[in-house]
C-alpha cells in the first residue's frame, strides 16, 4: 500500500468527520432547545396526592363519627384490612416490633410506648405527655399519618375509606387481653 493510498483513506476519514460535525452544527441551528433550569424532574409528593385525593371525598361527604362507624364495623373485614399493615406491624401478644411497633393492645395505650421500639421524636413527645390512642386519634392517624402527626416516621399514605378504618380499628381493639370499651 503506497503513501497515496494512506492519504486517500485519511482524507476520507477527515471528510466524514467534517461532514458529521457540519450536520451537527446545522441541526443545532435549526432546533432551539430551552436551557435546563434543574436537572431531572420532580416526582409528585405522595402525601400531597393522598391528601388531595382524600380532600374531595371528605368535602363531598364528611365521615360519620367514629362511634357510629364502629357500631357498623366488621371484625373480619378489619382482619383483612390489617394485612396491609402486616408488612411493618404485628398484632399478636407474643409478636415483636418490626419496621413499625407491635400493635397488640394499642387501643387506649399511651402513644409511643411499645417496649423496645425507637419512635420518632413526635411520638416520643406525645408519650411524654401521656396521650393515649383513643378511637378518634387512631382514626385520624390511620387516615393520614403524616397530616395527623408531623414528623412521624411512618411511611404509609393512610386509608382513605372511613368504613375500612373503622373495621381495622375494631379489629385492633380486639387484639388485647381486655379490649377497650366502645365509644357511645
Amino acid at each position: 500500500m503506497g503513501s497515496n493510498e494512506v492519504n486517500k483513506i485519511a482524507g476520507a476519514l477527515l471528510g466524514m468527520a467534517t461532514l458529521a460535525m457540519g450536520i451537527g452544527f446545522l441541526s443545532a441551528g435549526l432546533v432551539s432547545q430551552k436551557p435546563i433550569k434543574k436537572a431531572g424532574y420532580e416526582l409528585p409528593d405522595s402525601t400531597a396526592t393522598a391528601g388531595a385525593a382524600a380532600a374531595p371525598a371528605a368535602a363531598a361527604a364528611p365521615a360519620e363519627p367514629i362511634a357510629k362507624r364502629l357500631a357498623a364495623a366488621n371484625v373480619e373485614k378489619g382482619a383483612a384490612a390489617a394485612r396491609k399493615c402486616a408488612a411493618c406491624h404485628q398484632f399478636t401478644k407474643d409478636g415483636r416490633n418490626g419496621q413499625g411497633p407491635l400493635l397488640w393492645n394499642v387501643v387506649a395505650r399511651v402513644k409511643g410506648s411499645a417496649a423496645g421500639f425507637n419512635y420518632s421524636a413526635a411520638l416520643k413527645e406525645r408519650a411524654g405527655k401521656g396521650e393515649k390512642w383513643d378511637f378518634e386519634s387512631l382514626d385520624a392517624f390511620i387516615a393520614n399519618p403524616k397530616a395527623y402527626l408531623a414528623g412521624t416516621s411512618m411511611n404509609y399514605a393512610g386509608i382513605a375509606r372511613p368504613d375500612e378504618r373503622a373495621d381495622l380499628i375494631l379489629y385492633m381493639r380486639g387484639q388485647a387481653e381486655s379490649p377497650a370499651a366502645l365509644p357511645q
